[in-house]
């Protein structure tokens, strides 16, 4: 079988996609990645085959604003049709690489909405992985109103939902997806020495993924280095996951802060006792497999639910963005240090995630046998 897979050029949105391409070519199947040419390369970075559907993506619409003007529901709603702007671009350029490859389905990201179109004027089967705690159908009204402006129609919804988010923390909306366990994929990021080896002190990653850094509009982008110095204040050692650039333009920070730069959270989050983010779906997912407390700050659009979904399981705080100062964050860290509680749950949680069905289980017995056939 041959499976198209589509995503929007963001990291947070094509990570969770690997794992499942991975199990895919393992099961036997052909897998191509269709992506714009300027994420060509991190997908080549994956290990999976890659295709351009056209020229690259801008991202300067997807607001990283944690104080939106208009409102979450409408920042949402605005991010949905940059969606399905992007959506009307890649759209031809995938209806070729269609005719050319000939797939026989269609795996597609919920953000990425030329695959669905793509699937049903093709006649293929078309599944969806599910990221994120949040309903989100702001996305999609926000896509249809971009579509529609170009004579395109509404995509249509998946034929099949992949879920890898915990059944417990699920919202009553999401009843119907079929789950698969989350197995982190973390780019290209080395393991660094100081994971091997024993640690005399409490550790405190802090991380805010690939988005929140790039835009000044929100205050834990903004107070990252006062929130890296307030942590310091805790006598324990604190790594920071961020972009390799952004962290050249910070300036000197005290001894304590072991880290700045790129990691492999898969590897360093269970040699640490507490991790402090955004609320970003791969990161929060790799903290509760890994049965690792959460501090949670979250900015737009799903990691709000997200972080609804740890404080609800028990596995950590959060806190809204009116709250987000150094001090007050080192004080809520220092407080699930402090209670073992926060582990507790987030072990259960871990136990849950680890009774999921793996990526390969839901390859072998959703795509073979029988393999899905093209509708007639």
């Amino acid at each position: 079988m041959r499976i198209l897979v589509t995503t929007v050029a963001l990291p947070g949105h094509f990570f969770p996609l690997v794992p499942l391409a991975w199990a895919a070519r393992a099961a036997g199947h052909e897998v191509l990645v269709a992506c714009a040419a300027e994420f060509v390369r991190t997908v080549l970075g994956s290990g999976l085959p890659a295709v351009t559907t056209g020229p690259g993506e801008r991202f300067d619409d997807v607001s990283a604003d944690d104080r939106p003007v208009a409102g979450l529901t409408e920042q949402r709603t605005e991010h949905g049709r940059v969606f399905g702007r992007m959506a009307a671009r890649n759209l031809p350029g995938l209806t070729e690489i269609a005719k050319a490859w000939k797939p026989d389905l269609v795996l597609s990201e919920r953000a990425e909405f030329a695959g669905p179109l793509l699937a049903a004027q093709s006649g293929l089967p078309q599944i969806e992985l599910h990221w994120g705690m949040a309903e989100l159908p702001e996305y999609r009204t926000g896509a249809v109103t971009e579509l529609s402006k170009r004579d395109l129609p509404a995509p249509p919804e998946a034929g099949r939902w992949l879920n890898p988010w915990p059944p417990s923390l699920r919202r009553p909306y999401a009843a119907g997806h079929d789950s698969i366990r989350t197995l982190s994929y973390n780019g290209e990021a080395r393991v660094p020495d100081w994971v091997m080896r024993q640690r005399r002190r409490p550790r405190i990653c802090l991380t805010l993924g690939t988005v929140v850094p790039r835009s000044g509009t929100n205050q834990v982008a903004h107070g990252a280095v006062d929130i890296v110095r307030a942590l310091c204040g805790l006598g324990a050692e604190v790594v920071v996951a961020i972009d390799d650039g952004i962290a050249a333009t910070w300036p000197p920070l005290p001894p304590a802060v072991r880290h700045v730069g790129r990691l492999p959270l898969s590897q360093v989050l269970p040699v640490c006792d507490v991790i402090i983010h955004h609320g970003g779906q791969g990161t929060s997912l790799t903290a509760l497999e890994t049965g690792l407390p959460q501090l949670v700050l979250p900015v737009f659009d799903d990691q709000f639910d997200n972080a609804e979904a740890v404080v609800r399981a028990g596995a950590g705080l959060s806190l809204p963005p009116h709250s987000v100062e150094p001090a007050t964050i080192a004080q809520q860290c220092a407080e699930i240090l402090a209670t073992p509680g926060f582990r507790s749950a987030a072990a259960v949680i871990a136990h849950e995630i680890a009774a999921m069905p793996t990526p390969l289980h839901v390859v072998t017995t959703t795509l073979h046998p029988p393999p899905l056939r093209r509708v007639a």
